[in-house]
């Protein structure tokens, strides 16, 4: 595990100077947001640059307490977990460093001075500093499982209730892995890849207060989505993980164990009406499991406060707890087979054209019924998201200096085109005509500037998707990257001047999201012509030897036939056989196959072609000196030979 060094010292003053720092603070709307606002700004000289507030609620709900609110910037991220909110916090955020706060905590007496202290000075390669959690324990009864879930926060590493990291790191290790869809995971998962850059973290001397959580007695049941969380973990950084970050061991194990055996004793029991030996295994399992669940319970009856509610409650989700944990163990390992280690995406804003790229284009449409998203453009802005990039729309709409539409309508169908797709992020639309002569309107870069002034991106780490060459253009003027996505309106010759094309929208956002290949000439794997011979050599014997141990328990079901006092029957050894005959049949055939000797390689083929064996003498051939490795000699004497006339020539020659 990487050790945990100090911060500085709570006696040593605040060097406020040297300290610029943004917070982010991911929210569902939970009361006492405003109140810690406004306490954080109020801080003097040790006040944060700026408060961003990362709304995850889904679309559609009443806007935060602190909207309007001088000095908080609020942002939308469409309900898709913590970690996707505190990646579109940071990214937004210009400061040095970015400290993340939970919107259920309490800030200590003096934080922002305390974090002041604890920020100044540390070397770079400290990457972070993270707060002490105090959990008020409850008072004059013991914690019951759900508060005791919480009270274990004031003793988890680096967590991102309260903790500061330095933004350049945020950026060199690709942020928040947004795969983490629940507060689960994703803080260890990002402190682990800070530990792989070769950074430190360290503990301060600033606290806050998490309040202990009141859940319902089916809370515990829940939990268990986080075993689909450490399968991911599990893949992305070995099966050590927990070693690294300190963490004990889960019960994981156990739960399988408990599982396993619940299942043997159901599938005894069901074949114990026609199996003796099932009907004898089935009361030792039952009993076994039965002593797994009662352990299992009693571990968390016993600190709780032993209440009849308590007690029922525990009793109830600990026969549910291990299946339902395997399950989402199983899912997680499913549905991350294939995951690959977070990187930083190449773009980190993504631009979207507005008619002909994400909706039909109805020239100066002014009515939000006529809306029509293109085939994949819903599935193009889901899967930017995904993968933890802005998104916003860059689009000329001269209808309204034309006298087509008002702003009003405008709007609406702006609007309209958010519920349907977004949110996006950020919306920079030019009103201008084209003889108007602003800077703003595209082909001029001042569209793609602007969107990306407001997600905090420089413009080269934009990409603009658009379907003319009005959208690459000002993509090329701003420094960014312009990708066409072609339709009936582009021109040919825009598509021939075009750098990137793509033939659909999520394809585009595909090609976006992908690195850049290195300039350099190509090179071709080296051919390898796959041998079908060697799959057969490795499955044959193993056949053979299944089929030989199956042939010993052949022999073996006459045993409970003998004990009954009956003959054995048909209905004995009829499941043996069948498997004996399909395994020992594949098995035979491939031994036939594998008798076949492999080919010869190229270069051993064309000297056996050149050369011609000479019956004189085995093992050799006219006109080589020595024998060709891999052709052996004929086994049985040699045969008495006179060579024939033409061949004495070679023969003399070869003495």
């Amino acid at each position: 595990m990487p050790s945990t060094t100090s911060g500085a010292a709570g006696g040593r003053p605040a060097r406020t100077a040297e300290v610029r720092y943004a917070v982010v603070i991911p929210t569902v709307g939970r009361p006492g947001l405003r109140s810690m606002a406004e306490r954080l700004l109020a801080a003097g000289r040790t006040a944060p640059e700026e408060v961003i507030v990362v709304d995850d609620r889904p679309g559609g709900a009443p806007p935060l307490p602190v909207a309007g609110l001088p000095g908080v910037r609020v942002l939308r991220s469409g309900g898709r977990g913590p970690a996707a909110a505190r990646d579109a916090g940071w990214r937004a955020a210009r400061a040095e460093w970015i400290v993340f706060l939970d919107d259920d905590v309490r800030p200590g007496p003096r934080w922002t001075d305390r974090l002041a202290a604890d920020l100044a000075g540390l070397p770079f390669y400290t990457a972070g500093s993270q707060a002490r959690v105090r959990v008020p324990a409850p008072a004059g009864r013991r914690p019951t499982d759900s508060e005791r879930g919480t009270l274990a926060l004031a003793g988890a590493a680096w967590i991102t209730a309260d903790m500061a990291y330095r933004r350049s790191v945020l950026a060199e290790v690709g942020g928040f892995d947004t795969r983490f869809t629940r507060a689960y995971r994703e803080d260890t998962d990002l402190a682990l890849r800070v530990f792989n850059a070769g950074y430190q973290l360290v503990r301060g001397e600033r606290e806050i207060t998490h309040p202990p959580l009141q859940a319902g007695p089916w809370y515990s049941l829940g939990r268990q989505r986080g075993n689909a969380d450490d399968a991911l973990m599990r893949r992305l950084h070995g099966p050590r993980w927990r070693e690294r970050v300190g963490e004990p061991a889960g019960r994981l194990p156990w739960h399988v164990l408990t599982t396993a055996t619940l299942a043997a004793a159901g599938a005894t029991s069901v074949l114990a009406r026609r199996h003796p030996a099932a009907r004898r295994a089935a009361p030792p399992l039952a009993a076994a499991w039965l002593a797994l669940t009662a352990d299992f319970a009693r571990r968390r009856i016993v600190p709780g406060p032993r209440t009849p509610g308590e007690i029922a409650a525990m009793a109830a989700t600990s026969v549910l707890i291990p299946p339902v944990a395997c399950a989402h163990r199983l899912l997680g390992a499913a549905r991350h087979r294939g995951a690959r280690p977070h990187r930083r995406p190449a773009v980190r804003a993504i631009l979207f054209d507005r008619d002909g790229t994400l909706v039909r284009d109805v020239p100066y449409n002014n009515d939000p019924a006529r809306v029509r998203p293109t085939r994949t453009a819903r599935a193009a802005v889901a899967r930017a998201r995904r993968a933890g990039v802005r998104v916003g729309v860059v689009s000329n709409q001269s209808g309204v200096a034309r006298g087509l539409l008002t702003r009003e309508e405008l709007a609406a169908v702006n609007a309209r085109i958010d519920a349907l797709l977004g949110p996006f992020d950020t919306w920079q639309v030019c009103v201008h005509g084209p003889g108007d002569g602003c800077r703003c309107r595209k082909p001029g870069p001042g569209l793609v500037e602007a969107a990306a002034a407001e997600l905090g991106v420089r413009p080269a780490e934009c990409a603009v998707i658009g379907d003319i060459g009005a959208d690459l253009a000002a993509a090329r003027a701003a420094g960014a990257r312009g990708i066409l996505v072609p339709t009936p309106v582009t021109r040919p010759e825009e598509i021939t001047g075009a750098e990137e094309t793509a033939r659909t929208v999520d394809a585009a956002v595909d090609l976006a999201l992908a690195p850049r290949p290195e300039p350099g000439p190509p090179t071709a794997p080296p051919h390898r012509t796959p041998d079908p011979r060697r799959g057969a050599t490795r499955l044959a014997p193993a056949l053979l030897v299944l089929a030989e141990r199956l042939r010993g328990r052949l022999r073996a079901t006459a045993r409970p036939a003998e004990r009954e006092g009956r003959p054995a029957g048909p209905y004995d050894a009829a499941p043996a056989l069948t498997l004996l005959t399909a395994l020992a049949l594949p098995a035979l055939s491939l031994t036939t196959v594998v008798a076949v000797p492999p080919p010869l390689p190229a270069a051993r083929a064309r000297a056996a072609r050149r050369v011609r064996p000479d019956p004189g003498r085995p093992g050799r051939f006219a006109g080589v000196r020595g024998p060709i490795r891999g052709f052996a000699r004929p086994a049985g004497p040699r045969p008495r030979h006179r060579p024939s006339a033409p061949d004495r020539d070679s023969a003399g020659g070869a003495a």
